[in-house]
C-alpha cells in the first residue's frame, strides 16, 4: 500500500471519530496495511475507550515497538494495565512515560497531530495512585508531593485532592487521555491529496476574430453584435436559493473553509455532501457546517421567490409567534451523532420510535430508546480547561446543569451560558458526596 493510500485512510478514520462513529474508524484503521506508531496508538485508544483491554494492550505494544520513545503510548498502556488490575506492569509503564519526559514539565503533541499535552505532574499523579493500590502509601505521598511541585497551572487542583486522599489512605480517580483524541495525519500532506489542475485553462494567443476569447477545438465562428445577454442573477438573490435550516448547536470552525454558527441562527443549505458536511450561507458568508448540527426550517408558506424566502426566514428568527405554533416538545436523541426531533404530546412509544427511525434512516427494529439522565445539578470538584471546541470549561465550585450522559466517563452539561462535554470524575452531585455516575 502506498503512502498516499495510508494517508487517505488515516484521514478518513479520524473524520469518522469526529462524527462520533468510532466503530467505522476502527475498521478503517485496521484495514491500513502499513501502520506506523501513531496509527497503532489510535487503534489502542479506540479499543481502550470501548473497554476491549486485551486488544488495547496489543495495539499499544505495537505502537511502542514502532517508536520506543512515544511517552503517550507508555502512558496509555499504563492506563490499560491499571484497568486490568495488573498494577506492577502499570507502574512500570507510568515510570517509563515519566522517563521519556527527560526532565521536562510536559510534552506537547500538537505538532505531531495529537491535541494533547502530557504533563509530568499528571504522570506522577498516576504513579502515586498505582503505588497506593500496591499499599506503598509513603512512596505514593512522595510522588504526589513531587507532582505538586511540578504543576504549572491551577487547573491541576486534582493533585491537591489526591494528596489529601493519600494522607487518609484512600484512593482517587485515575488521569486519562480524553476519549476521541487521536493522532491526525499532517494537514499539509492531506491537502496534497486534493486533485489539482497544473495545466490551467487554455488561453487564446492569436485569432482572426477580433477580441476572441474562445479556446477549444470547434471552428471559429463570426461574432454577432448586439446579442441580448442573459441578465446575471444578483449574488444576494442566488444565495437564498438553498434550503433554510435552523442551527441546533454551536459550531466553532477549525479551518478557513468552515463557518461559525450559533444555536438559533438561520442558514441556507446550498449542498449536502456524502461526508455529512453541508455547504451553507449565513450573513452573506459561505462555508461548511456539520449537517447533523442543522434541522430543516418548517415555514408555513415557503415560495420559490428569493426575496420572500429572505423575509420569511427573518420573520421566523425575530417573530416566532407569527409562525405556526407547535404544542409538542423537542426531543434530543444521542446516536452516532446528536439529532433533535419534534414530538407531539401524548404520542405512543411506537410512533416516537418510528419518527426517530425515519430521521436516522434506520429500521425501527434496530433501535431501542432509553431515557437520558434528568437535568440535575452538580458541583465542580476541580477546575477543567477545555482542549477542544466540544469541551465545557469551568472553575472549581461552579454549579453545572447535567443535560445528558455521553458515556460512562463523560457528561454533557451547561455552565455559565455554555454547553459542552466534561469528565464525570470532575464533579459530584449537590445532594451527596458521590461523584456523578
Amino acid at each position: 500500500m502506498s503512502f498516499v493510500s495510508t494517508l487517505r485512510q488515516w484521514d478518513e478514520a479520524v473524520a469518522c471519530v469526529e462524527q462520533r462513529d468510532p466503530a467505522s474508524a476502527l475498521r478503517i484503521f485496521l484495514n491500513i496495511e502499513e501502520k506506523n506508531s501513531k496509527i497503532f496508538f489510535n487503534i489502542g485508544c479506540l479499543y481502550l475507550n470501548n473497554s476491549e483491554l486485551d486488544e488495547a494492550e496489543k495495539a499499544f505494544d505495537r505502537s511502542i515497538g514502532k517508536d520506543e520513545h512515544l511517552a503517550a503510548a507508555f502512558f496509555q498502556r499504563g492506563v490499560t494495565f491499571y484497568k486490568k488490575e495488573r498494577f506492577e506492569e502499570s507502574l512500570l509503564d507510568f515510570q517509563q512515560a515519566f522517563k521519556q519526559l527527560r526532565g521536562n514539565q510536559l510534552i506537547d503533541y500538537k505538532p505531531l497531530g495529537l491535541r494533547y499535552k502530557l504533563y509530568a505532574c499528571e504522570v506522577l499523579h498516576n504513579i502515586g495512585l498505582v503505588q497506593a493500590q500496591l499499599g506503598k502509601w509513603e512512596k505514593a505521598q512522595e510522588n504526589l508531593l513531587t507532582a505538586l511541585s511540578l504543576r504549572a497551572d491551577a487547573k491541576f487542583s486534582h493533585i491537591d485532592h489526591a494528596l489529601d486522599a493519600i494522607l487518609k489512605q484512600k484512593l482517587f480517580p485515575l488521569v486519562e487521555i480524553r476519549a476521541g483524541l487521536l493522532f491526525k495525519p499532517n494537514k499539509h500532506y492531506v491537502a496534497e491529496l486534493e486533485k489539482r489542475d497544473y495545466l490551467g485553462k487554455a488561453k487564446v494567443v492569436s485569432s482572426i476574430v477580433p477580441a476572441d476569447e474562445f479556446s477549444g477545438f470547434a471552428p471559429l465562428q463570426p461574432q454577432v453584435d448586439n446579442v441580448p445577454s442573459t441578465p446575471k442573477v444578483p449574488e444576494v438573490l442566488r444565495v437564498f436559493e438553498g434550503e433554510p435550516h435552523t442551527v441546533l448547536y454551536e459550531f466553532y470552525p477549525e479551518t478557513k473553509e468552515e463557518l461559525a454558527v450559533l444555536p438559533g441562527n438561520i442558514v441556507f443549505v446550498l449542498q449536502k455532501g456524502a461526508d455529512n458536511w453541508a455547504s451553507v450561507v449565513f450573513n452573506e458568508k459561505r462555508g461548511l457546517v456539520p449537517y447533523n448540527f442543522l434541522e430543516p426550517l418548517d415555514i408555513v408558506t415557503m415560495t420559490s421567490k428569493p426575496m420572500q424566502i429572505i423575509s420569511q426566514a427573518l420573520l421566523y428568527s425575530s417573530q416566532t409567534n407569527n409562525i405556526r405554533e407547535f404544542s409538542g416538545c423537542i426531543v434530543k436523541v444521542h446516536f452516532r451523532f446528536t439529532i433533535a426531533v419534534r414530538i407531539a404530546h401524548g404520542q405512543s412509544y411506537g410512533i416516537i420510535l418510528q419518527t426517530i427511525s425515519s430521521k436516522l434512516k434506520l429500521p425501527a427494529s434496530a433501535l431501542t430508546l432509553c431515557k437520558s439522565v434528568p437535568h440535575e445539578k452538580v458541583v465542580a470538584l476541580y477546575s477543567y480547561a477545555s482542549s477542544t471546541p466540544e469541551d465545557l470549561d469551568f472553575e472549581q465550585g461552579n454549579i453545572i446543569t447535567v443535560l445528558s450522559k455521553v458515556n460512562d466517563e463523560w457528561l454533557e452539561g451547561q455552565c455559565n451560558g455554555k454547553v459542552g462535554i466534561f469528565p464525570s470524575s470532575f464533579v459530584k452531585a449537590l445532594n451527596g458526596d458521590q461523584q456523578c455516575e
